[in-house]
């Protein structure tokens, strides 16, 4: 290459390597956020898992589990992504052959086996395909690695972080990256204008010295080649194996696994490779000079390479046959193969690259490429190999049953049909060499089964969380005695209760104790005033935030059953009084609709003229009759009349607009009378009124809402016709609130509820209502100032009057938003409470007042984990009656969201969510109706094993109430 080529090379390195200082450590994407769409460039992914630590080499299936292991954590975190694999970056594998048939069934595994989206169609980074394709699929950032296996591959990944910043396309690099729960951190490299910049000044240069880097690199492959396959090019050897699979066919017509395919067509391409390989030798060795040819031969024998291949047939049949539980047991053989190998284990990687590259060949085949993952298993074949060299040199003597000694006999007769050029003999015996493949070391075998348990043992103890989770596992664990000496010496035969500390013999104590209690010295003379001082200020600060009169709580106590014996008399038959006026009323109806349709039959004919001439007119004077009518039988043929009206001016009108601007005020008018109809007077609605309804949807666009109402409407082709020329080219949805929101109805209550004193609720709010009163929880999204708040008051309220006993829990996300909420909760109510009581508390780092003697807590997510989590605090814990999470969408920040988690995980209680930015809702709720179906399982199996004590007990009737309120297991989304 060119010093000028490798100068701005070293220059592109340069501006990539002073930009990753400068990238942001943060979280791709948060949970329960939509994910922006995004790619991954497919080598950088096999690069990043190759160089993984815990890869077992030459196992191709582990490698496969460590990719998906890190699709699956992107996908499970709700990214939208694809895959791209260029063309050009196989170039940089021909110096690793085992990594070109690594590369190509990954793509075919994730093409074949997965949902995930691939792309293989892109020859380069630079082609204009790939610049068309960014800017219409508009991905946020592309995730690609900043080091390749050489210089020269990394190279080419820099050409794909600079294209990438040129369509402003942010990089996100593989290095680095870790994962938690819920979030996946990287470092994110925003396209800078000055990065923009740098491609568009040197495009031209970039365009050259790229294609001298990939001229260099088809230098490379031709190099590899030539000493392994002589005057063969890469052409040529795909022309060879073309011509193998096309016998195989013939021998295999049924089809078959993609494992036997690959095993036949590799040893058989590789064998007849290996043969010329000898006879070009041997050609060379006779024209070479003496001193030459006293040098001693290193090269394997023909028969010996038969013997390898044999080997790597058997070890393909134990992959076919064997369980993976038995193979993972496999001894860990630490020798390697032998020098003289190398040169046939490269040329064998070289023929099942060629033979996996040409799969598309199988087209019209049945080939199954199911195991396309699981292509070689080096550790197996190791351990083949090293059985018939050092434990049993004697023969087949090993007993691998019948079914796999069977599948060896068919691959290796399917081999020796597909080799022409000579003899490749029988399939047994398996060894006919000498020749070790392994070599020689001390301790050539590492077996973890030779690992002893050392002579200690655990310290037998008893507790019910340990026996649970263990079960029968510990049975297989060494236990010292009980009157061992060392178990003796460190236990003193009595229970252990951690009441104190082990250093200090202190009182345990925790966060709650160590945070700062605002009014803890009651002995001051000034307590009671500072006290008073406090909930003045309260009150003044809550009446400021709202102006709601301060209401008076009493304790109402469990509400009386019903008594469900006696019911009011229904009248078993009616009066004729009764019966005349139903008869008069029946007569006045038929009259008025008499009335109505006769008006309608004397200005249906004026409308319908007046509709031709001037639709907007004509609108106006049907809409007016409409007004004054009072037949909904004579306005549902009004409104038919006016849709057909509006049907036909909009196919007139499209026909003479052609391609001007659509005059949408009649596909207003035709909506709404689609609307009336199918609001208002859907119960007189015909079979022929519907396919009306549906022709015209049909001819706004309206495809989806014309099937659901009458699927046979139209045919494809009629669609296709009406499609482009009536269409108004958006969605419904989109089409009704950009040009009808002013004519949409808002259902609005009139009916009052007895549960709310100061406004009508609507249906949705009725409903959260409705939830609070059957004791069950709630995912509430709606947007700011909507009146979700008011289901949090009407749930405290709702347990200040039940009992002096249950508590409510509201949880907010800061300290300022904790005192609004204190403040206006003690502004709102007041209530008499019994001594050392009170009805509101806070508790935050900073501070606590009355937290666990009050009613009402008002906290922040991390004190009330505290409180969850301290074992002297369940006696209070056993009291909450009702937890509200306020802006729950910090489940998915940057900070925090797990103590979010913990706390809708452990409470036992039902809770109300509430936030007004999440995206997707019914994500969130079904993790929750997940949280509670587990706890619904707890409560079960706790319940039926303590039937007997809580019917002899005799308890309050708070905790009855308590049981009954816990009871409610559903999670609902309003």
């Amino acid at each position: 290459m060119e010093k000028r080529c490798t100068m701005f090379l070293e220059g592109m390195s340069q501006l990539i390597l002073e930009n990753i200082p400068r990238a942001d450590y943060s979280s791709l994407f948060n949970d329960f956020v939509e994910s922006e769409f995004f790619l991954i460039d497919g080598d950088s992914l096999l690069l990043t898992c190759v160089c993984e630590m815990s890869l077992e080499p030459g196992q191709s299936l582990h490698f496969f589990y460590l990719v998906e292991r890190y699709l699956l954590d992107v996908t499970s975190k709700g990214g939208q992504f694809a895959i791209v694999f260029f063309k050009d970056a196989e170039y940089a594998y021909f110096s690793v052959p085992e990594l070109l048939t690594l590369r190509t069934s990954l793509i075919l595994h994730l093409q074949k086996n997965t949902t995930i989206e691939v792309w293989t169609m892109f020859s380069n980074c630079l082609s204009e395909e790939w610049s068309i394709c960014l800017n219409q699929s508009c991905p946020y950032f592309l995730i690609v690695a900043d080091e390749g296996l050489d210089h020269l591959q990394t190279h080419l990944l820099n050409f794909v972080v600079i294209q990438a910043w040129a369509a402003k396309v942010n990089v996100v690099l593989f290095s680095g990256q870790t994962s938690d729960i819920l979030r996946l951190y990287a470092y994110f490299m925003q396209s800078s204008y000055t990065n923009q910049m740098f491609f568009k000044k040197n495009e031209e240069t970039i365009m050259n010295v790229y294609k001298a880097l990939i001229e260099q690199l088809e230098k490379y492959r031709d190099r590899a080649l030539t000493p392994l396959f002589g005057d063969l090019k890469f052409n040529d050897m795909e022309k060879e194996v073309s011509e193998i699979v096309s016998l195989l066919k013939q021998l295999w017509p049924e089809g078959s696994d993609i494992r036997r395919v690959f095993c036949v067509t590799s040893c058989s391409l590789f064998l007849e490779m290996y043969h010329s390989y000898l006879e070009n030798r041997e050609k060379r060795a006779s024209t070479e000079t003496s001193e030459v040819t006293q040098k001693p031969d290193n090269c394997l024998t023909l028969k010996d390479v038969e013997d390898f291949c044999k080997l790597h047939c058997l070890s393909v049949a134990f992959q076919l046959h064997l369980p993976l539980s038995q193979r993972a047991r496999s001894r860990f053989i630490t020798s390697n193969w032998i020098q003289d190998l190398q040169t046939v284990l490269k040329m064998k990687e070289w023929c099942e690259y060629f033979t996996l590259n040409n799969v598309d060949i199988f087209e019209f085949w049945s080939l199954d490429l199911l195991h396309v993952s699981d292509l070689s298993d080096e550790p197996l074949l190791k351990n083949i190999a090293f059985y018939y060299e050092y434990e049993n040199k004697g023969g087949l003597d090993l007993k691998v049953g019948d079914v796999i000694m069977k599948e060896y006999i068919h691959l290796w007769d399917t081999v020796s049909k597909l080799v022409k050029k000579f003899d490749v003999g029988k399939p047994t015996p398996l060894r006919t060499t000498k020749v070790h493949f392994i070599e020689k070391t001390l301790s050539p075998i590492k077996e973890s089964s030779q690992e002893t348990m050392p002579n200690l043992g655990f310290i037998p103890i008893s507790c019910n969380l340990v026996d649970e989770f263990t079960r029968d596992i510990l049975k297989d664990l060494p236990f010292l005695k009980s009157d061992d000496p060392i178990v003796t010496s460190l236990v003193k035969h009595k229970e252990f209760d951690e009441l104190v500390h082990w250093h200090s013999h202190r009182p345990l104590s925790d966060d709650y104790d160590r945070t700062k209690a605002t009014f803890d010295d009651k002995k001051d003379p000034y307590y009671l005033s500072r006290l008073q001082k406090y909930h003045r200020f309260q009150r003044l600060y809550g009446s400021s935030l709202e102006s709601v009169t301060s209401k008076m709580i009493t304790t109402e106590g469990p509400k009386p059953k019903k008594d469900c014996i006696k019911s009011k008399r229904t009248k078993a038959h009616k009066t004729k009084a009764e019966i005349i006026v139903r008869e008069n009323k029946k007569r006045l109806i038929a009259e008025e609709e008499q009335k109505e349709g006769q008006k309608w039959s004397a200005l249906s004919f004026s409308i319908e003229e007046e509709m031709r001439r001037n639709l907007n007119s004509g609108i106006k004077k049907l809409e007016e009759f409409l007004k004054s009518c009072k037949s909904s039988s004579v306005k549902t043929q009004a409104e038919r009349v006016g849709l057909q009206a509006c049907l036909k001016a909009w196919k007139e009108h499209c026909r003479a607009e052609g391609k001007t601007t659509k005059d949408f005020n009649i596909a207003v008018n035709m909506m709404k009378r689609i609307h009336s109809l199918l609001e208002k007077q859907s119960e007189f609605l015909q079979e022929a009124d519907q396919k009306l309804i549906a022709r015209c949807l049909t001819y706004l666009g309206f495809y989806e809402l014309a099937d659901s109402l009458c699927p046979t409407q139209d045919t494809a082709d009629d669609v296709k016709m009406t499609k482009k020329k009536y269409s108004v080219g958006i969605g419904p949805a989109r089409f009704q609130l950009q040009y009808m929101g002013h004519y949409l109805i808002r259902e609005e209550r009139k009916d009052p509820d007895p549960r709310v004193q100061d406004f009508i609720p609507d249906t949705w709010q009725r409903e959260l209502l409705d939830v609070v009163d059957n004791y069950e929880s709630a995912v509430i999204v709606a947007p700011t100032s909507s009146g979700k708040t008011y289901a949090s008051y009407y749930c405290m309220e709702k347990v200040l009057k039940e009992s002096n006993e249950g508590v409510v829990v509201y949880v907010a996300p800061t300290k300022a938003l904790v005192n609004q909420v204190a403040a206006t909760v003690q502004n709102r109510y007041t209530k008499n409470m019994p001594g050392g009581e009170a009805l509101c508390g806070v508790f935050t780092r900073d501070y606590r007042h009355e937290a666990l003697n009050s009613q009402v807590l008002i906290t922040v997510p991390a004190c009330f984990e505290i409180l969850l989590l301290a074992p002297h605090r369940q006696n209070w814990v056993k009291r909450i009656r009702y937890v509200i999470f306020d802006e729950v969408h910090c489940l998915g920040g940057e900070i925090g969201a797990e103590i979010w988690e913990h706390l809708l995980v452990m409470i036992r209680c039902p809770f109300l969510a509430l936030s007004a930015t999440i995206s997707n809702p019914q994500h969130l709720t079904e993790w929750l109706q997940s949280v509670k179906r587990y706890w619904k399982q707890v409560d079960s199996t706790m319940e039926q094993g303590s039937v007997s004590q809580r019917n002899a007990a005799t308890r309050g009737s708070y905790h009855k109430d308590r049981v009954q309120a816990r009871q409610s297991y559903k999670v609902r989304l309003d």
